[in-house]
């Protein structure tokens, strides 16, 4: 009997697999996601069944569905392998993947016979009514799958694993994926404020529950060292190089902490190390032009710095720089990295058309945009010497998004910007009024009327600035 295609579609909605997890190819870049897989299946040998799953929907996603399903059967090898006796319960988002797959290549029977398989499967393994609710490992593998399509996705991997987490609050696998998420999306928030951060906690859980996991040991001593708890955090570091001194995952947050510790060429030597296991890591190009372009800054401090060893070391910058944004062109911060590192180079045409570019795409999140505009304000205010258009960008970063370590940035920047300009005496309406919408913009409505006041004593038609005084008068 042949089946419809439609009845069939029906049924593969329904299914929990990467297929209907909404993961889509134009958040990630494909090669460099797949690179990363491939050397984790190499370096985790115990989550290569996650691995190998998310890997076939990369091969389909890359349009290579023989290659899809070859993974899938490896995935299935190793569920064979490590978990005899729960083949069913560990197979259903590889056969969810297998339907889905087979359904692409127009193969409907054999799409059918795998939508039987999870139905069974799932009416065998939960007493209440199949579909339901997906089982606590599925919901974990999603987490992971989410996390690995970037910073979009972090939410939702949070909510996955602290569903995962319900049924077994003590699971390892799913306190590690749950501190991750968390960690990650602290990161994303760049607040490093005082406030105390929930990932503290939860990685600490984490790597009680997994002590052989030394990624987990790096990512609560970075944690600390935000909290500026760096001997405790260090502690954690060298323990960690105790038990895993070849693992280029471990080693890379390594580098990071001594790096951002101050210990430039620490850092440099283990990043270094980890390339020579992983040479194509974006990651870790990413830290060692940081790492190149700080010794930079700090030279730039000194008197007469020594001008070749400071080219060599632009040069190094841009060449690691350059390696990230040819593999990851949706890693924003690193363009805007290589661009800072050509604009201390002196190299202004560059930078200024890596800024051009990234200023017209429209798929940047708005803590993208925030930090493209307060890198983009400095460029114009420090290198290209106009004030006009850094206090135009630092604005428009304001308004992206309020309350962030990047905002505040942008709010300082403009604010002495422009106190300088009216403390030389050539301050205008503009200013004053530009004043007004910083204050405004940050919630201090007593000062954002006060510079408003200022404003139309010196422009009294602008309409603008007695609309937003009339506002905030009546707001107060």
């Amino acid at each position: 009997s042949t089946i419809s295609k439609n009845s069939l579609q029906a049924f593969l909605l329904k299914l929990e697999c990467h297929f209907t997890w909404t993961l889509l190819k134009q958040d990630v870049d494909l090669d460099d996601l797949e690179e990363t897989i491939v050397n984790q299946i190499k370096f985790f040998k115990e989550s290569n069944l996650i691995n190998y799953n998310l890997l076939s929907y990369v091969c389909h996603l890359k349009n290579s569905n023989e290659e899809a399903l070859r993974n899938l059967q490896k995935a299935e090898e190793v569920v064979k392998k490590h978990h005899p006796d729960e083949i069913a319960r560990r197979s259903l988002v590889t056969w969810g993947n297998y339907a889905w797959i087979y359904y692409h290549m127009k193969r409907y029977e054999e799409a059918q016979t795998y939508v039987s398989k999870v139905e069974d499967s799932c009416k065998k393994l939960s007493s209440s009514s199949h579909w339901k609710t997906p089982l606590p490992e599925v919901c974990a593998e999603q987490g992971w799958a989410l996390l690995s399509f970037g910073g979009k996705y972090f939410e939702r991997a949070k909510n996955c694993f602290e569903n995962a987490l319900k049924n077994e609050p003590a699971n390892p696998d799913f306190n590690a994926g749950y501190a991750t998420a968390l960690y990650r999306l602290e990161g994303l928030a760049r607040r490093y404020g005082g406030e105390r951060s929930p990932s503290v906690e939860a990685l600490k859980r984490a790597v009680e529950l997994n002590p052989r996991d030394t990624c987990l040991m790096a990512l609560l001593a970075l944690k600390l060292q935000d909290l500026r708890r760096v001997d405790e955090g260090e502690r954690y570091i060298k323990e960690a190089i105790q038990k895993t001194p070849d693992l280029p995952y471990f080693l890379r947050y390594a580098g990071k902490f001594y790096r951002r510790k101050g210990e430039a060429s620490k850092a440099v030597e283990i990043l270094k190390k980890a390339l020579e296991l992983t040479p194509n890591s974006g990651f870790l190009h990413h830290q060692l032009g940081i790492c190149y372009r700080t010794h930079v800054m700090n030279l730039k401090q000194t008197r007469n710095p020594p001008q070749d060893y400071m080219e060599k070391l632009i040069q190094l910058a841009i060449f690691h720089f350059k390696i990230v944004t040819d593999k990851k062109t949706k890693f924003v911060s690193a363009h805007i990295d290589l661009a800072s590192v050509y604009a201390l180079g002196k190299r202004y045409e560059e930078a200024e058309n890596i800024f051009q570019e990234l200023l017209h795409r429209n798929n940047l999140s708005s803590g993208e945009k925030q930090e493209l505009c307060l890198w983009y304000g400095n460029f114009q205010r420090f290198n290209m010497k106009s004030e006009s258009k850094a206090i135009k960008y630092y604005i428009e970063g304001l308004k992206t998004e309020k309350d962030s370590y990047i905002g505040n940035k942008c709010s300082e920047a403009v604010q002495s910007l422009l106190l300088q300009k009216i403390r030389r005496g050539l301050g205008d309406a503009t200013d004053f009024g530009t004043l007004g919408l910083v204050h405004n913009l940050n919630g201090r409505k007593e000062k954002a009327i006060e510079w408003y006041e200022k404003a139309i004593a010196l422009d009294s038609n602008n309409e603008e600035y007695q609309n937003a005084l009339f506002e905030l008068q009546l707001s107060i």
